[in-house]
């Protein structure tokens, strides 16, 4: 879908990037990957549904093989709030065990569920975890979480586009944009 479809439903002048631009950055990220990884076996974690996106287009731009599984886990609080505790809706296919396991986000918001999916993962014995999100908002974030490869860093605001959803919707959208407060108060 393009931006055409619902730009009534985005703030005006709020596209904060488009598609050429998120691939580009995650073709640079994927270098770094390469040249950090070089002689490993990785796994890519994806984290369902946000990342779908992010994690094939990133996987396309890796120059090597690498294995890849999907995990969901779910937060739930009050409303619209997270409040830190996860349950696993669907869980890894793969033993971690001596693996070296790279996490794809799409969006580090307060941080609570990753900091508990790293716990998690860090305990099942792999050779190392890190992480690679498309987005990170730093004033959100409420728990420091050391991630590695960043796309970028955006204000604290409702994005949808390109995995990012609100009830299900703008999934499918190519550009990431801000979500109009019309649509969602």
């Amino acid at each position: 879908m393009d931006l055409t479809h619902v730009e009534d439903d985005l703030e005006l002048d709020q596209t904060l990037f488009t598609e050429e631009q998120i691939v580009s950055r995650l073709k640079e990220m994927a270098a770094d990957i390469e040249r950090d990884y070089e002689g490993k076996d990785i796994l890519l974690v994806g984290v369902l549904k946000g990342a779908v996106m992010v994690m094939a287009d990133l996987a396309r731009s890796l120059d090597r093989h690498v294995e890849m599984d999907w995990m969901a886990v779910s937060s739930y609080g009050s409303g619209t709030k997270s409040s830190g505790v996860v349950r696993i809706l669907k869980d890894l296919d793969t033993d971690l065990q001596g693996r070296h396991v790279l996490i794809v986000e799409d969006i580090i918001d307060t941080g609570l569920t990753l900091s508990w999916l790293i716990t998690n993962l860090r305990s099942r014995g792999p050779a190392s975890v890190e992480i690679a999100t498309l987005l990170r908002k730093p004033e959100a974030q409420q728990m420091e979480v050391e991630v590695k490869y960043v796309g970028f860093d955006i204000p604290n605001a409702f994005v949808v586009g390109y995995g990012l959803d609100y009830n299900e919707q703008y999934r499918n959208l190519r550009c990431i944009g801000t979500l109009s407060p019309h649509v969602y108060s």
